[in-house]
């Protein structure tokens, strides 16, 4: 059989592609649309600070060898790469046209620096001198000097000047639009009530141009938006002298100096101009020069001011209670008696909180670890560790340095815990600590006692309300030691940790053994369809590009495995004619972002079933530390069996994952089933009881 895959970074477009289609879907309710503009536009930023400046870094290598790494030589990838975003752009530009119709009928507008009342020009002014003046320091731009340092992350104004009486001659400018300080969006004044006005922060900038240049006497101005994205690897030096923490920090410091990966621009922007900023950049016909609409950096519009007043949000967008603390038990005395699952968001993530201060406050707890990725900006599971360590319990947060993007708050967060008298654990140079884990150890009666948690997501309370996560609150034996295990190898010297990774007997653990026991489940599952017995597996992920487990996929299919797969984002596998048994592959892209990583496996009625920090990919199953979980509550294993099987039938928010990447969507002419509002039904239904 010839084994065939599709390029990791072409079939991420293709769940942004996905991402997209949630706003031009008319269905959506019209703030969620902007919405998904704006992460379809930050999952594209990230895409080419990451894998196209990889891509092109390949590029210096011999092709051969690259061309194996990404399934086809680099230069071909990043051509199909320019093409995709070029039409994805323009369908972007389109969606938001009938957006802003939309909204108007809903009496919503964006104004410009043209098309303002006179009482609005009055606001604008004045809130420019009170609120923008202070923030904005034009740096002028001239033929024979280098370009400015500018962020990858800000939006940028390009200003071309002159005066009336000069024929041809202009002069030029860039400002860096300061929404980090001010805000991306400006209400305005109105004199209908029910009519909002909304002003974005570079029209307020483009309208007060002849006070910023006043000095100059120009009287004609343009002013066109543009941003440029910066390769963000970042490199890490070998220097022994410095600690890890210190490198990190250097790391961040040359991240600034990143060649530009693209260059997006509105296409009405002065020639003259535009031709001296990408000679400025040095970029050339190879790289990603993209015209566009007059607004860039739509990242900002995730969080779009609350204006429409046509929304009521659906009860099945709440969460609520799990069942088990609904009658006023300590969440530390319910955890010691059962299991808990918790699904996120349609659980609420009170409980784990609860659990740490409860923890914090307990004279019988000793001690708390717990490992620490992305956290929210004003964390309460820091909060709640930093009153244990206050309370006298010994606390250890590993905190990963570096968790792409998250590194400076991470360092932050370091400097705030050690003097707390935290232990602070700053991971392994070469592995990136991906593993959701804590152990809480308290002594009662001369006897100890070991509770905690494992997840699929980040310890994080806000994401937890629009990530789809599983989390299992346990006290069983077992999972604890294997937990305080990784724990005591991330405190080991670099050669022993491994060592100690390997005497883990109930936790699925990376880099040591996760891969070799996934495939020897696909292996037993093959050996029962070879037998003409029931084989079935079903795999849920954000990605799936690892080769051999696709590769080991496609021996499970040809030998007649029924295998099914709900896969959010990178999907390599391919279904090819040879299989006895095809692959039934989709992604389901909602209002919530799916995100738990869950393994099923038949295996001969006993259904073994796994939660899972780990993609299948080859940087989480050899180059990190992860861990995944086997479920072995009865009661539980059917509740997570069922919310896979939802999903799976999910023919509303669900597309096929197939060779073309076309993501249309599952019409199959079954009832209606939208998986996250159908999976909130059934979890709602264990509360109430009915």
């Amino acid at each position: 059989m010839s084994v065939h895959f599709n390029p990791r970074d072409i079939t991420w477009l293709a769940f942004n592609e996905r991402v997209l289609q949630e706003a031009m879907d008319e269905n959506v309710p019209l703030h969620l649309r902007i919405r998904f503009l704006g992460i379809f536009s930050n999952n594209l930023d990230e895409f080419f600070r990451v894998r196209v400046a990889g891509l092109k870094r390949a590029m210096d290598f011999k092709e051969k060898v690259t061309a194996e790494s990404f399934y086809q030589p680099p230069s071909k990838i990043l051509q199909r790469i320019n093409e995709i975003v070029i039409t994805q752009q323009a369908d972007f530009d389109k969606t938001w046209k009938k957006i802003q119709v939309e909204m108007a009928e809903q009496k919503v507008f964006i104004k410009n620096s043209k098309n303002l009342t006179a009482k609005q020009k009055e606001f604008v002014r004045k809130y420019f001198d009170e609120v923008v003046e202070s923030n904005v320091i034009p740096i002028l731009l001239h033929e024979n000097t280098p370009m400015p340092y500018y962020r990858d992350k800000s939006l940028y104004l390009g200003v071309a000047m002159r005066k009336k009486d000069w024929q041809y001659h202009s002069n030029y400018a860039i400002i860096e639009i300061p929404s980090r300080f001010v805000g991306r969006f400006v209400l305005l004044p109105t004199e209908d009530p029910e009519e909002k006005n909304v002003m974005l922060l570079e029209d307020v900038i483009t309208f007060n141009l002849p006070h910023i240049f006043s000095y100059f006497g120009y009287d004609e101005f343009s002013a066109n938006a543009f941003k440029v994205t910066k390769d963000a690897e970042m490199d890490i030096d070998n220097d022994i002298r410095t600690n890890f923490a210190e490198k990190i920090e250097k790391g961040l410091k040359n991240r600034r100096k990143g060649k530009p990966t693209r260059f997006v621009f509105d296409k009405d922007m002065d020639k003259a101009l535009l031709e001296l900023l990408i000679r400025k950049l040095n970029l050339s016909k190879k790289d990603s020069i993209i015209p566009g609409g007059k607004i860039h950096n739509f990242k900002h519009f995730m969080d779009f001011p609350d204006v429409f007043e046509y929304y009521k949000k659906p009860v099945e967008r709440t969460s609520f209670t799990h069942h088990a603390f609904e009658h006023g038990e300590r969440v530390t005395d319910v955890i010691l008696k059962q299991d808990v699952l918790l699904s996120f968001p349609y659980h609420t993530y009170t409980p784990v909180i609860d659990l740490l201060r409860e923890a914090a406050m307990d004279p019988d707890v000793k001690s708390i670890q717990i490992t620490a990725y992305r956290l929210a900006s004003s964390s309460k599971i820091i909060n709640a560790l930093i009153y244990a360590a206050r309370n006298g319990k010994d606390v250890t947060v590993m905190l990963e340095l570096q968790a792409r993007f998250d590194e400076e708050s991470n360092l932050e967060w370091k400097e705030m815990l050690e003097p707390e008298g935290i232990t602070v654990l700053v991971g392994i140079p070469d592995k990136k600590v991906h593993a959701k884990l804590c152990v809480i150890k308290k002594r009662v009666h001369n006897k100890t006692l070991q509770y905690g948690f494992i997840s699929t997501g980040n310890f994080n309370e806000k994401t937890a309300r629009i990530y789809g996560d599983h989390l299992i609150m346990t006290s069983d034996r077992g999972i604890m030691a294997d937990i305080n295990k990784v724990f005591t190898a991330l405190k080991k010297p670099k050669d022993d940790y491994i060592s100690v990774l390997k005497t883990c007997k109930n936790l699925l653990v990376c880099p040591v053994f996760m891969r070799e026991k996934i495939v020897h489940h696909i292996d037993k599952e093959i050996e029962e369809a070879k037998a003409g017995r029931r084989a079935e597996m079903i795999i849920k992920a954000n990605s799936i590009s690892d080769r051999a487990l696709i590769t080991k996929l496609y021996d499970a299919a040809q030998a007649g495995v029924v295998i099914r797969i709900i896969v959010r984002g990178i999907y390599c596998a391919i279904n090819q004619k040879e299989f006895k048994e095809k692959i039934k592959a989709i992604s389901i892209v909602d209002e919530y972002l799916e995100h738990a990583r869950v393994m099923y496996f038949y295996n001969k009625g006993s259904q073994d079933l796994y939660i899972s920090s780990a993609d299948w990919m080859n940087r989480n199953l050899d180059y990190r530390i992860e861990a995944a979980a086997k479920i072995t509550d009865k009661n539980l294993k059917k509740e997570l069996k069922d919310i896979l099987d939802i999903q799976l039938s999910d023919n509303v928010k669900a597309r096929i994952l197939d060779k073309k990447l076309g993501n249309e969507y599952i019409s199959n002419g079954e009832k209606e089933c939208r998986s996250q509002i159908e999976t909130y039904n059934y979890l709602k239904a264990k509360t109430t009881g009915k």
